[in-house]
């Protein structure tokens, strides 16, 4: 299986630098990598926590999505989505919640950065928190959660969330994990080199700091004037400068070729001016990022084409959500359908999974697996005689969690017990409708009939 790898932007304002370089940039040349799978999202449901001017989330989301796709994301390549458009994601949130310990939140950095500014004050604790701040490390479990991601690339700050989505990940799976453990303990990925790039005043480009560069938006003359305004020393031009102690140059080599940054190393040592130094300094970021602003303004067009993208996204995120929060809801008891006791003790009747029987035209034996719904499963290879079909599906019915469903360039997806295919079904899917097909055949035969 591939590794998955999950990335989310919160929809508040406008990508700056530092969200192109710590985060965009690398997610997507992560998707060049053949043995991961993509999945990137804009995280409004977050920015409610932030935002209570819905024009302005409404705005971002649009430019966030836009950015994502000039800076070279290819939707066919990866699950990009809104995380509003995809119901399973709060869904999942409550029931992470009603496992979650209240201590466990009270810990977290941004509720006690929130209570300790109101001690500074001298109001109560809470005031003004709410529990969307409170809960937010939940919600931000679930997203990675609900597509059992293997890597999370963040920022040192938010280590802590990923953290605590282990803890709850790990304490659902002991409660409701009986058979297998249903979610994937998710790592944190820190690079270094990109989630500190530096502001204009020295400390980490933030919005909150008021000191970001523009990616895309006022153009190359708002680049210009974001850079002209970054803080130097006083040395005049000719002076020897220590380009490490330098605001300029962390930028300057997020943008350049480890040869350009040794040259402009070299150049601030023997003197090189501020001004000219600044003037380098705009030039190796436009030559990144002026390409990608003429393709960014070309979708902010048509914003119609970035709506048809995200929603394709969410569909194709859908096809493995669902069948998911199926056998998450099974397995707390919420399932459709699922066994109630009478005051008899007598359990009521439900649909179930089922195997059924033909023969095909050619006059050998089958068998299809329909799932509750009635929807085949898969159809068996062709066997002589029914009792021989009938004693592969005794088999199955003994050992369905021996079965695997594994890919096939012309078969779609074969469905092996024992090294041996016994069926196949549906060519042409995705990998992500691959893994959905996956939990649902799965499910189908953890619901079987008697």
């Amino acid at each position: 299986m591939n590794t998955r790898v999950l990335t989310g932007i919160t929809t508040t304002g406008t990508p700056h630098l530092g969200n192109y370089v710590g985060a965009i940039r690398p997610a997507v040349r992560s998707t060049q990598d053949q043995n991961v799978d993509a999945f990137f999202f804009l995280a409004d449901y977050h920015a409610l926590i932030k935002c209570e001017d819905p024009a302005r989330i409404a705005r971002s989301r649009l430019e966030i999505a836009a950015t994502w796709l000039a800076a070279g994301l290819d939707p066919a390549r990866t699950h990009f989505y809104r995380q509003s458009d995809i119901p399973e994601i709060p869904e999942l949130s409550w029931m992470l919640t009603c496992v979650t310990g209240k201590g466990l939140m009270n810990r977290a950095h941004a509720y006690k950065a929130a209570v300790d500014a109101n001690r500074e004050k001298g109001d109560e604790d809470d005031d003004g928190v709410t529990m969307g701040l409170f809960s937010y490390p939940i919600l931000m479990a679930a997203d990675i959660l609900m597509f059992n991601a293997h890597k999370v690339p963040v920022g040192r700050d938010q280590v802590q969330h990923l953290e605590m989505a282990r803890d709850i990940a790990a304490r659902f799976n002991h409660l409701y994990g009986s058979k297998e453990p249903l979610f994937v303990l998710p790592e944190a990925v820190v690079d270094d080199e990109v989630a500190t790039l530096t502001g204009l005043d020295g400390r980490k480009m933030s919005k909150s700091y008021n000191n970001t560069i523009p990616l895309f938006e006022g153009g190359a003359k708002a680049i210009k004037a974001a850079v002209a305004r970054i803080v130097t020393d006083s040395l005049e031009p000719g002076q020897p400068k220590d380009p490490f102690a330098s605001n300029l140059l962390p930028i300057y080599q997020a943008f350049a070729t480890s040869a350009q940054t040794q040259v402009y190393i070299k150049a601030l040592q023997e003197g090189l001016g501020w001004g000219q130094a600044k003037e380098q300094l705009i030039e190796v970021i436009e030559a990144q990022v002026a390409p990608m602003r003429e393709h960014y303004e070309t979708l902010m067009a048509r914003p119609d084409d970035i709506e048809d993208i995200l929603r394709s996204g969410a569909k194709k995120a859908r096809a493995i959500a669902t069948p998911f929060m199926e056998q998450l809801r099974a397995a707390v008891g919420l399932g459709a359908g699922q066994s109630v006791v009478s005051g008899k003790g007598h359990k009521s009747k439900r649909k179930a999974s089922k195997f059924v029987q033909f023969k095909d035209e050619s006059g050998r034996f089958r068998f299809r697996l329909l799932d509750a719904q009635g929807q085949t499963m898969f159809v068996s290879l062709p066997q002589a005689d029914p009792k021989t079909a009938g004693a592969l599906i005794g088999k199955i019915k003994s050992a369905p969690s021996e079965v695997a469903v594994v890919a096939h360039d012309t078969d779609g997806y074969q469905v092996v017990l024992d090294a041996q295919v016994v069926a196949i079904a549906e060519p042409g899917l995705s990998f992500g409708e691959l893994q959905a097909r996956s939990q649902a055949v799965a499910l189908a035969l953890q619901e079987l009939g008697d």
